[in-house]
């Protein structure tokens, strides 16, 4: 199958190139993100694979068929960058990667836990610097604090299994709750108004779903403990950033760190250090002490990208010899 790869770095390449070794596929790199401008660059592939800032809406799916595309494949778990309904009505078919190394995920979830309440960035910048004053500098023991856990997928589990393990006690919140796994790992599910109200650590596992949009909001921030460390490795548009902002600036907001932002598509991926940040709310994110930023790389292993790869080429072989796949979307 021909495949046309829209947003395509220089590992998407190192690491497709090993799973189609064998080059059963013909993949095309394309290094502009998928959008109405760009969609006329995968006429005549009966296949685009593309990553979560890609523009996958009614239009451009309207483009693909015209242009000969039959599956779209996302190089990703989540798809709410793709309009299922417009999908099926085409007949195009949509195969996502439902599950990669939830390590990756998790371990940088922790490592931005960490980052922040030891102050990691702000100590290594300090001792370039000469200066080795403990001033501002002070942590909290994680043992003994109760960490709030929202989403019980894979990446919530692992996420859980390794706090656990620094003496913390874990609530959980899922609408889909999983209680075997939560009896066999001390975990306790509550409502979650009281996984807010309890927690000194919060982290967000969840999809982004109509539900889940904008979930921490102003009236969830003032739900949670004076002081709280909030962590998103999830999606950006569950948190609302400006309510966010003014919690920061009351200090109702301890610190935060994320990985995700909800307007991220015009900024994550790319160099722009050389650029006028356009984004006023990303700016002034960027102005507290206490705010930890990633640019969407806890996905980011070498074990995750393999998996990636070769999950995302057996789905198009899936559907090249049998016409449908395991992990195809449809709309709900």
């Amino acid at each position: 199958m021909r495949i046309a790869l829209f947003a395509s770095k220089p590992y998407d390449r190192q690491f497709f190139d090993q799973a189609n070794r064998e080059g059963e596929h013909e993949i095309v790199y394309i290094e502009a993100r998928l959008s109405q401008q760009t969609s006329q660059l995968a006429e005549g592939f009966p296949a685009v694979c593309v990553f979560v800032n890609d523009l996958v809406d009614a239009q451009v799916l309207q483009q693909l068929h015209s242009g000969g595309t039959s599956v779209v494949a996302l190089r990703s778990a989540g798809f709410n960058n793709v309009d299922l309904k417009t999908a099926d009505a085409l007949g195009i078919k949509v195969v996502r990667v439902p599950a990669y190394s939830p390590y990756s995920v998790a371990e940088h979830t922790v490592a931005m836990i960490l980052g922040l309440n030891r102050q990691i960035p702000r100590a290594y910048n300090r001792v370039r610097d000469c200066n080795f004053s403990l001033e501002g500098l002070l942590g909290f023991d994680l043992h003994g604090k109760t960490f709030g856990l929202i989403g019980t997928g894979e990446i919530g589990r692992v996420v859980a299994k390794i706090m656990s393990g620094f003496g913390c006690r874990i609530v959980a919140y899922d609408p889909y709750p999983n209680q075997q796994w939560a009896e066999d790992s001390d975990v306790q599910y509550v409502e979650l108004d009281a996984l807010l109200e309890q927690s000194d650590v919060i982290s967000l596992h969840c999809p982004l779903t109509p539900d889940t949009h904008h979930m921490i909001d102003a009236a969830a921030v003032q739900k949670m403990k004076p002081g709280v460390m909030l962590i998103n490795t999830s999606r950006g548009a569950i948190v609302e950033t400006q309510a966010v902002i003014d919690a920061l600036k009351s200090s109702k907001i301890g610190s935060l760190g994320i990985d995700v932002y909800e307007e991220e598509d015009k900024l994550f991926f790319e160099n722009l250090s050389g650029q006028v940040v356009q984004d006023d709310v990303f700016a002034r994110l960027l102005t507290f002490p206490n705010v930890l930023i990633t640019g969407h790389q806890a996905f980011f292993t070498k074990e995750a990208l393999q998996q990636i790869a070769a999950t995302t080429l057996q789905n198009l072989n899936d559907i090249l010899k049998q016409g449908s796949c395991k992990n195809q979307l449809h709309a709900s």
